[in-house]
């Protein structure tokens, strides 16, 4: 398997892919080691969590560069996650035992009524390339706190990063058969499916999400999806600074070049302040800095699936064809890497692709609303639910609106940040089950009830 550097489209290096037998036979050692694992006392499977963290900010900048190599994205933004991972990280060392511990939770008579938190047993973790460390230690931290053993699946797009994490998950003292790292792309992901594991836990595109679902159905096992969004952004004529307002929505819109499952994909703009809205907004686009990520001031890195350019100039193309006007950008940067120009369209409306599909890229339209019904009724117009945004001075009109939106995170006068104490949740197309929170731990275990008589 080749591995690309998206800002030259040079190959990094190549790598041997695991085979089905090898796959298999880490399952069958993962199998063995799972229950010797589980009995480790959580405190210091606690520990060994923690000094993974330490590890990690230890060799943060080669990390860093690593990462930016394989996927794209600037250096700066890929030390922000790795350093924004180590504090999901801290989060769950300090809520594990709060919710894995045995809990009485009630005495009748003489009998005392116990809950029990099992690990799951072996579980597939098939992670994202957009953000690997962060969605990684989404699941395999608290996978592993609750005694389970996890094979671990990187996109083919991350793989140097997963092998990283591996490597230094064994350094901090995980034994080598809790943890493997599974490598590969489609056909590794495929003899996942077909292992008889305890659960499968996914981020990545509704369509692979809806496919793992429905193959590992007869299974009856728990299976977690974090896919993907259509995520919603309305500015209200209200705003007390719109200038500050549009700053934030670029960064929302263009961050890590679009390719975030809750970045804005689409903005509606009360129709009081569109004008001035869109002067801002083009003249903070312009501003942005695309090119090789390994420079310095560089904020938009290369598109880390060369594949993917076409998409994106199909979705501009059909929204051009029925009466879009493109402002900024809208064409591929002229380059041996892969490198797509900030785009920002108005006179959009729903029969065009780009405001109904998910871009994953940096293109986005703006359109123009008359009130707060037309914009709740466009908002809901998705078959997506992950996040969506309201800026407004006025907090309780931001609440009604956003009460009104089938979404699993409301933002107010924010938008596309992920906070580890509360869950991350997707409804519709956007995903099952939830990460991070308490739920997010929990997820990785089953109950079980115990009922001692003295």
């Amino acid at each position: 398997m080749k591995l690309i550097n998206p800002a030259t489209n040079q190959t990094i290096r190549e790598i041997e892919e695991d085979t089905k037998s090898q796959i298999t036979e880490k399952y069958q050692r993962a199998l063995q080691a799972q229950p010797q694992w589980a009995r480790i006392p959580l405190d210091h499977r606690l520990g060994i969590m923690d000094k993974f963290r330490e590890l990690l900010l230890q060799e943060v900048t080669p990390l860093a560069k690593d990462l930016s190599q394989e996927m794209g994205k600037p250096v700066p933004e890929a030390v922000n996650e790795i350093k924004g991972a180590c504090k999901r990280i801290s989060f769950f060392i300090g809520e594990a035992k709060k919710w894995l511990d045995l809990k009485e939770v009630n005495i009748d008579g003489n009998t005392q009524e116990v809950l029990a938190h099992d690990p799951l047993g072996v579980i597939a973790n098939i992670s994202a390339w957009n953000y690997p460390y962060l969605v990684g230690v989404n699941v395999f931290i608290p996978a592993l706190l609750a005694g389970n053993a996890v094979l671990y699946k990187p996109s083919e797009f991350a793989t140097l990063t997963g092998l990283h994490i591996a490597r230094l998950l064994y350094q901090a003292g995980v034994p080598k058969d809790v943890f493997h790292c599974v490598v590969g792309a489609k056909d590794a992901g495929e003899c996942l499916l077909e292992l008889p594991l305890a659960g499968y836990f996914f981020t990545g595109s509704y369509k692979t999400g809806q496919y793992i679902a429905e193959r590992v159905a007869p299974k009856l096992v728990p299976v977690g999806l974090e896919l993907g969004g259509k995520d919603p952004l309305y500015v209200t004529d209200d705003v007390a600074n719109l200038d500050q307002v549009a700053e934030a929505v670029v960064e929302g819109c263009f961050y890590n070049n679009g390719q975030s499952c809750c970045a804005v994909e689409r903005v509606y703009v009360h129709e009081k302040v569109y004008d001035s809205f869109i002067e801002l907004m083009t003249e903070k686009t312009k501003k942005l800095n695309v090119g090789d990520p390994a420079l310095e001031g560089i904020n938009q890195g290369a598109i880390t699936r060369s594949v993917h350019l076409d998409f994106l100039d199909s979705q501009i193309k059909d929204a051009t064809a029925k009466g879009a006007k493109v402002l900024v950008g809208g064409e591929r940067i002229k380059t041996s890497g892969s490198y797509f120009s900030p785009t920002l369209l108005t006179n959009v409306n729903h029969q065009m692709n780009l405001m109904t599909e998910e871009s994953f890229g940096p293109i986005r339209g703006i359109m123009k609303v008359s009130s707060d019904e037309e914009a709740i009724k466009l908002m809901n117009d998705t078959e997506y639910g992950l996040t969506a945004s309201v800026y407004s001075a006025n907090i309780e009109r931001a609440k009604k609106i956003l009460e009104q939106v089938d979404t699993g995170t409301a933002y107010i006068n924010c938008c596309d940040r992920v906070s580890p104490y509360l869950p991350w949740s997707g409804r519709k197309n956007s995903g099952l089950g939830s990460t991070l929170s308490f739920h997010g731990i929990l997820a990785f275990t089953k109950p079980r009830g115990w009922h001692i008589r003295k």
